[in-house]
């Protein structure tokens, strides 16, 4: 493990990332290093501004990726190097803001339906009526439940946030 990305696994635990968050951070910095074939301290705003092109236009990825990529960059210099960051030199990217697909009455009839056991079809009744994440989900315990109430609590969902 090299000097730099011992301190910003360091950096990320301190702050207490995700473990998740944390691998994704550390795979694009390596990734951002290896494009260039260059330590990723000895690059600069020029070269994060080439890969956030290349990002999109080689690897054609979406808005929302990109803003990835560059939230773990952004990390890795201002905190791990302690160096400043200008978001005018590398601006995040606008996300095209979509509504959600709303589904008929009768696609979720068809989709509860689908369920091949009732088991599956719980599951699916659940997930639709709280609009609970499927992660969510299979962390759910019969406590979880308030049937008075009609209330289901969700402990440590995204973020590690309750609601």
């Amino acid at each position: 493990m090299t000097h730099l990305r011992k301190m910003m696994l360091e950096d990320l635990q301190r702050r207490n990332f995700s473990e998740e968050t944390i691998r994704y951070y550390i795979r694009t910095v390596e990734d951002f290093a290896r494009h260039f074939n260059c330590p990723p301290d000895r690059l600069g705003p020029r070269h994060i501004r080439e890969y956030q092109t290349m990002l999109f236009q080689k690897r054609k990825l979406s808005p929302g990726s990109v803003a990835v990529y560059l939230a773990a960059l952004r990390f890795f210099y201002c905190k791990t190097l302690r160096r400043a960051w200008s978001t005018t030199d590398t601006p995040y990217p606008k996300k095209a803001h979509r509504l959600p697909t709303i589904l008929s009455r009768e696609e979720v009839a068809q989709l509860l339906h689908a369920a091949r056991t009732p088991c599956e079809r719980i599951l699916l009744m659940t997930l639709y009526a709280t609009g609970a994440r499927r992660s969510e989900l299979t962390h759910l315990k019969v406590g979880d439940i308030d049937s008075q109430r009609m209330v289901v609590h969700i402990r440590g969902g995204k973020g590690r946030k309750d609601r």
